[in-house]
């Protein structure tokens, strides 16, 4: 069945407590700190995404992400001009040339890694058999690469259940901010315009703010319907959107622990424990660059009992992948995209 169909005859009997419901209504909605949300207010913008994409693959000019993209001039206008504002792009003339090109900062450069473990997610859970759209070569060692995500204290790969997280100095909750995109998932389909990318495929399934915000309540241990909805003062009606979404996606699965009223708890799946590698990557970065010194959550990795950082590692050389050091042969003809094929290898 597809995944609309799926959605549009999924069931979902939970219902908020009316005395809850308008507790909620009365007092201003605040927000788990967290340095993910951060790093996804940035590449959850179906257009920011796709121009720090193509800015990966040596892209700089106006015109050539007008090219790759499609983009209309305005939308491409603002988004560079918010990027630049960001920190992630610095603005250059080079040479005599009148012609301004957007190149990367060190901020920007430093997504990479997030992309990469996006890209990695995406090739496991959501080629549909097909190959993936580019095959990495990392050359510090000279090998076809599939990077993990790794412990910065013992290099060795970390997941779900051999990590724990506590409370960091930046902990607590804050307003929640308006603005921040809520993009319904079935607006997903922007973020796959361009070339090939399975990193696009994977931002169509956790993307959007609230998507997001369900499957980290996931990884906290928070199941229930009633549970999520209050600790993220969500929207019902949105909440069993998302629920549904991800249901029908693989990344939970729907179990009833009770009936007369029917109750039910959403538990993620192995597609949806996968996840956290690509999570806690994000969690870096949102932490370096945007958390100000105070991190809000603190990891320990249970193999070697040390508080970590989460690395992106070569699976050969074991060593943490930069962007400069990644060569790419592509399973597809990057001018059918109008896209650029630069660093890529024969």
């Amino acid at each position: 069945m597809p995944v609309a169909a799926k959605i549009r005859t999924a069931k979902s009997a939970e219902k908020p407590r009316p005395k809850a419901a308008a507790g909620r209504a009365k007092a201003a909605r605040t927000e788990r700190n967290c340095s993910v949300a951060r790093t996804l207010d940035i590449v959850s913008d179906a257009w920011a995404f796709l121009i720090i994409r193509e800015a990966f693959f040596g892209t700089q000019t106006f015109e050539a992400f007008r090219s790759a993209l499609g983009i209309p001039r305005a939308t491409l206008t603002d988004r560079l001009k918010k990027l630049t504002q960001l920190a992630i792009f610095r603005q250059v003339s080079p040479g005599s040339s009148q012609r301004k090109e957007y190149r990367l900062t060190k901020m920007g450069f430093d997504l990479y890694p997030s992309f990469i473990a996006l890209m990695q997610f995406g090739d496991r859970w959501l080629a549909k058999g097909k190959p993936p759209p580019l095959t990495l070569v990392h050359t510090s060692c000279g090998c076809d690469s599939h990077p993990t995500v790794t412990c910065s204290h013992c290099g060795e790969s970390v997941s779900a259940r051999d990590a724990r997280y506590r409370d960091g100095p930046g902990a607590g909750r804050s307003p929640a901010r308006e603005g921040r995109n809520t993009r319904r998932a079935s607006d997903g389909n922007r973020f796959s315009l361009g070339r090939p990318s399975s990193v696009s495929r994977a931002l169509e399934v956790i993307g959007d703010k609230w998507s997001f915000m369900v499957v980290r309540e996931g990884f906290f241990g928070n199941r229930r319907y009633d549970k999520i909805l209050n600790e993220l003062a969500i929207a019902p009606n949105i909440l069993t959107d998302r629920l549904n979404r991800l249901v029908a996606s693989g990344v939970f699965y729907r179990r009833q622990y009770q009936s007369a009223p029917d109750r039910y708890e959403y538990l993620l799946t192995d597609m949806g424990m996968d996840l956290y590698g690509p999570f806690i990557v994000m969690l870096r970065w949102g932490d370096r660059w945007l958390a100000k010194g105070k991190p809000p959550l603190a990891l320990t990795h249970l193999t070697c009992g040390h508080d970590f950082f989460a690395q992106v590692a070569c699976n050969h050389c074991r060593q943490p992948i930069v962007a400069a050091d990644m060569r790419y042969r592509l399973a597809y003809d990057p001018k059918a995209f109008g896209a650029l094929g630069p660093r890529s290898v024969d």
